[in-house]
């Protein structure tokens, strides 16, 4: 199980770190009309980032695992998506590699969306088992953007 946490942090770290690398050969022209749409919306996605993290508060780690003394919180941004520092982050980094028209930036946003979406998968397990009622909120929230049909 600690392999894991550390497999999912590392793996995540990893790929932060080779989206600040670049590939010429994969940039595409920047549709400069669509550029301060782009900056708003990663500068939203940021928000959500801190927003998140402000709300987990001490209950935040970067590990899947839940803290011993960690509680469940559902209110605030959690009460429409159950993962929306993952949202943040990935609304973030897709819409400033659409800023720099870079299709190798964008490759690995979708490597960080296929990441998030196990490390997910391990983390409610988790929390599954710590938390009996977080069935309930799994299956009326989102996981990366809310969810609209219950």
């Amino acid at each position: 199980m600690a392999l894991k946490n550390y497999f999912y942090v590392g793996m995540q770290f990893l790929l932060f770190i080779a989206w600040l690398f670049e590939i010429e050969t994969l940039k595409f022209n920047r549709l400069e009309f669509f550029q301060p749409v782009f900056l708003v919306l990663s500068g939203i996605g940021f928000l959500i980032v801190l927003i998140s993290i402000l709300q987990l508060n001490t209950n935040l780690s970067p590990f899947p695992k839940p803290k011993e003394n960690a509680t469940l919180i559902t209110s605030g941004l959690f009460k429409y998506i159950r993962h929306p520092i993952y949202s943040g982050i990935l609304i973030f980094l897709f819409f400033l590699s659409l800023y720099f028209g870079s299709g190798y930036k964008i490759g690995i946003v979708f490597l960080l969306l296929i990441l998030f979406w196990f490390k997910s998968e391990f983390e409610e397990e988790q929390l599954c088992l710590k938390y009996p009622n977080y069935r309930h909120y799994r299956q009326n929230t989102g996981r990366f953007f809310p969810k609209f049909i219950h």
